[in-house]
């Protein structure tokens, strides 16, 4: 029984990370000043300040993180990105809305937040503050959720050396709406049936955002590229066991010290962008 019972942990874990690495890319349904690269894991606003709604490729999983990394800004506009998760198919959507808010949260069923430096979450009359993990725990913990932090915390200096080499690199944490800050969103199931929306910003957890969610429904994240954000791209998070395209990047950082060498490798363009951007 002992067995068979790390058996079914090993399948769950496999199956939770391969659902991961399917939903780690954008919805090809997407705001018209949208653009997607190849892959689907880079959403750029290519002109305005608005009409950049995006969202994930497929439902999210009780506890799965859809986490983006904001690649580019854009000078001259007033706010940032904004997250959060909608019970709207986007397929289903004759028209995108122009904004998250408020033209998707109006149609109901969605909840989104604007990243700020502080971050607006639901409080329960004498509830606490959410309780942090300590320093040197290597994942967040939210209720039963155990997320790797290091891959949600975003870095100031990436691309000068290595993250195995440079401690300030690994220490140096972003402010919520700078370059290189990593957001992320995902819900908690609660004992009601219902489920909290968690918006985690540079591997911490803001608390709950919104309350009693229907965790029944089918749950899709919602990213707005909105005005000083231009550019952001999904960073796939893995739960389970390493993929092999982790792995092969793991090797290759081990062998550089300069970022940008990658540039150089003889490797197939997608695995040297997977490489430059962990």
């Amino acid at each position: 029984p002992r067995q068979l019972g790390r058996g079914q942990l090993k399948i769950a874990a496999g199956a939770m990370a391969a659902r991961c690495r399917l939903a780690a890319r954008f919805h090809r349904v997407h705001g018209a000043n949208v653009r997607l690269d190849a892959s689907r894991t880079r959403a750029t606003r290519v002109e305005s300040f608005a009409n950049g709604l995006c969202f994930s490729q497929e439902p999210l999983a009780p506890g799965q993180i859809f986490l983006v990394e904001i690649e580019e800004k854009e000078l001259g506009w007033c706010g940032h990105l904004r997250v959060g998760l909608t019970a709207h198919d986007p397929q289903s959507l004759e028209v995108v809305p122009e904004y998250s808010l408020p033209d998707l949260v109006n149609m109901g069923d969605t909840w989104v937040f604007a990243i700020t430096r502080s971050h607006n979450r639901v409080a329960v009359d004498g509830e606490e503050a959410p309780a942090r993990s300590p320093p040197g725990d290597p994942f967040l913990r939210i209720e039963r959720v155990r997320i790797p932090r290091d891959t949600l915390v975003g870095r100031s200096r990436p691309g000068r050396y290595s993250h195995i080499l440079d401690d300030l690199y690994k220490m140096n944490v972003l402010p919520a709406t700078a370059r290189r800050s990593r957001i992320g969103v995902l819900y908690a199931p609660q004992p009601d049936g219902t489920a909290d929306m968690h918006i985690i910003i540079n591997g911490q957890d803001m608390g709950p955002s919104a309350r009693r969610l229907p965790a029944a429904r089918p749950l899709y994240a919602v990213v707005d590229v909105f005005a000083s954000t231009k550019s952001v791209r999904v960073i796939p998070v893995e739960y389970g066991f390493p993929s092999l395209q982790t792995l092969c990047r793991l090797v290759i950082q081990k062998h550089i010290v300069h970022r940008l060498a990658i540039d150089g490798l003889d490797l197939p363009p997608p695995l040297k962008s997977f490489c430059q951007h962990e």
